[in-house]
């Protein structure tokens, strides 16, 4: 089988999923609400080639809630978004990303990886399509689910804005 790869295109804000020339699968996601930029700080999507540098959450429920790539112990549901209506929600599973380009997205003020730069999920109540994340890229958890349990580690990843 070929090689899995994700492209990420901003301006449509979908994921693929394919393999050699063949599409897999084709999500709705959210990225940067500040756009594309590789700026630590930035609030911003990187662009260009990554890897998924780890898969975290593999076993966990679905609407997980995590900070600081750990569980809380939090399930996501209603009753928890309204107590906390401003939380950016990260859920069900992490695809931490690291950059492959010296200068654009590794290393230095640009590093992807120390952004910490996930694919992850987020609550079926937040809508999709449309940028606005703190720079991750956002997907509802089923979604996520079927993406993460289709990506090892090191399957590249690809940010075009």
């Amino acid at each position: 089988m070929s090689e899995r790869r994700i492209l990420i295109d901003v301006p449509t804000q979908t994921l693929t999923l394919s393999a050699g020339t063949r599409v897999l699968a084709r999500y709705p996601v959210s990225t940067g609400r500040n756009g594309v930029g590789e700026r630590n700080g930035s609030g911003c999507t990187p662009r260009g080639l990554h890897r998924v540098r780890a898969r975290i959450g593999e076993g966990c429920a679905p609407g997980t809630v995590f900070r600081g790539r750990r569980p809380t112990g939090e399930i996501c549901d209603a009753a928890l978004r309204a107590a906390h209506p401003g939380r950016d929600w990260i859920t069900t599973r992490i695809l931490w990303l690291t950059g492959c380009e010296p200068g654009r997205n590794r290393g230095g003020e640009v590093d992807t990886l120390r952004r910490y730069i996930y694919i992850h999920g987020t609550p079926s109540s937040e809508p999709l399509g449309e940028p606005r994340s703190h720079g991750c890229i956002r997907m509802h958890d089923a979604a996520l689910i079927a993406l993460f349990d289709q990506t090892p580690v090191g399957t590249p990843v690809e940010i075009r804005g």
